[in-house]
């Protein structure tokens, strides 16, 4: 049976991609109008076909091939190969290396402390700009911006986590990722940007030329040392017997990814519970029940905080921090009644497999309780997928939960989010499911047990 889905079009599809606002509302809106599985046009992939039923997607699992052409716009950032679309062969030990360091537990808890000591500090710092405004101005603060300050929290946590010491400049090196990110990203699917060709290649050289130098500082800063311990990642690599280069290149990617999506997740996060004060008032109180007057989590308290985690992964669900993900085929594929021909796209549309009526009843609405253990285990395996599936799914993804869990916590223990009257937060596609505009914020100190206050 034909794919179904929409004309083909002379521009390539770049117009209705375009039109839809980006690839992830493009997606949502084939998967409406044709149904699970959809075949449309895109830049850089002669069949592409997207897939939105979780059960069909167990077909797809195994694959292990990422279309190059696709993530072309990634290879400026490694030196060798890029780490994007390595073979099967090469993947597979270097994946090994990554799950070894950023997926085990020790290596969570010995950090821990230091997350902590991160996430309180931007606390403080905002706690500080609040009580300047509020003083001078005798009304709420200053909006804070949640992804610039976030991301950049995030950035500190995975330096020093995996990387052995801070980025000198984490709002630099942020600007830097964005720099070329928006200039690679345009030009794979040809869209528009401010600037002349000649000046956005020469800003993207020169925020090229700040990344690796920093790498190089970050990598320098670690020491000659052998492996200190299991969440070292350079230390891992040098063992595993991986080049310089190839050491750069893997520091330079986890930067990207583990800023990116984390920041992000707990942006997101707390803009829904800003938008729902009386789910904000429940993990407030969990909070209150489980740390006591403690302002932080110990990581053994992160198992009791139930509704905080469930909140974050219906986040996740809405606002998935990567809106996508593709694999190539290499031999035909049996998606139910249809069949997918070898060297074809094969897209993992996690914001349509989200937004999935079948599975995910009402699916616009904000309901931690999807997850609880009862429900979760009335939907099929891949109907929630975040961070990918398969053998290219996020080696960090038990990283980024701690993480966000533990920046939740210390930000929801002492203070009230409330939406900007006024402020519209539409989401973009940048890498991530980024808000176009940041998301702004008004705090309120947080005293236990008082009501957060209504929009």
């Amino acid at each position: 049976m034909r794919i179904p889905g929409p004309e083909p079009r002379a521009d390539g599809g770049v117009g209705a991609v375009s039109a839809a606002g980006g690839l992830h509302n493009y997606q949502l809106r084939l998967h409406a109008e044709y149904g699970p599985v959809v075949r449309f046009q895109l830049p850089g992939a002669e069949t592409a076909v997207s897939v939105a039923d979780p059960v069909l997607l167990e077909a797809t699992a195994h694959i292990n091939k990422r279309p190059e052409q696709l993530f072309e716009f990634l290879a400026p950032l490694c030196e060798a190969d890029n780490l994007q679309v390595l073979d099967a062969e090469q993947h597979a030990p270097w994946r090994r290396v990554l799950l070894s360091v950023l997926a085990g537990r020790p290596s969570h808890e010995r950090h821990f402390a230091q997350f902590t000591a991160m996430a309180t500090a931007l606390a403080d710092q905002w706690a500080q700009q609040a009580v300047r405004e509020t003083s001078e101005r005798k009304r709420p603060g200053k909006p804070v911006a949640l992804q610039k300050d976030l991301t950049a929290l995030a950035l500190r946590m995975i330096c020093q986590f995996s990387l052995g010491g801070a980025a000198p400049d984490p709002d630099r090196v942020i600007a830097a990722f964005e720099d070329v990110l928006t200039e690679y990203l345009g030009r794979l699917y040809h869209v528009p940007v401010p600037g002349t060709q000649e000046e956005r290649a020469r800003q993207a050289d020169e925020a090229l030329t700040y990344l690796r130098a920093t790498v190089d500082e970050v990598i320098a800063a670690h020491g000659s040392g052998g492996r200190a311990d299991k969440s070292d990642l350079i230390g891992a690599l040098v063992e595993a017997g991986e080049s310089p280069v190839r050491i750069r290149d893997t520091v330079m990617v986890t930067m990207l990814a583990a800023h990116h999506t984390t920041g992000v997740a707990v942006s997101w996060t707390l803009h829904l519970l800003g938008r729902h004060p009386e789910i904000a008032d429940r993990v407030a109180d969990e909070l209150d029940r489980v740390l006591g007057d403690r302002p932080a989590p110990d990581y053994a308290d992160l198992r009791e905080l139930t509704l905080l985690d469930m909140t974050l992964k219906e986040s996740m669900r809405l606002y998935p921090p990567g809106p996508y993900g593709a694999r190539e085929t290499t031999e035909e594929l049996v998606l139910g009644d249809y069949h997918v021909p070898a060297g074809a796209t094969v897209f993992y549309p996690f914001w349509a497999v989200h937004m999935n009526p079948d599975y995910w009843p009402e699916p616009e609405k904000f309901t931690p309780e999807r997850f609880t253990p009862d429900e979760v285990a009335k939907r099929p395996r891949l109907a929630y997928i975040p961070f990918g599936l398969g053998p290219r799914s996020c080696e960090g993804a038990a990283l980024a939960m701690v993480e966000a869990e533990l920046v939740l916590a210390v930000l929801l223990k002492r203070f009230r989010f409330r939406p900007v009257p006024g402020h519209e937060v539409t989401p973009i596609e940048r890498f991530v499911l980024w808000a176009e505009d940041d998301i702004h914020m008004t705090l309120h100190p947080r005293t236990p047990g008082q009501p957060c206050p209504e929009p």
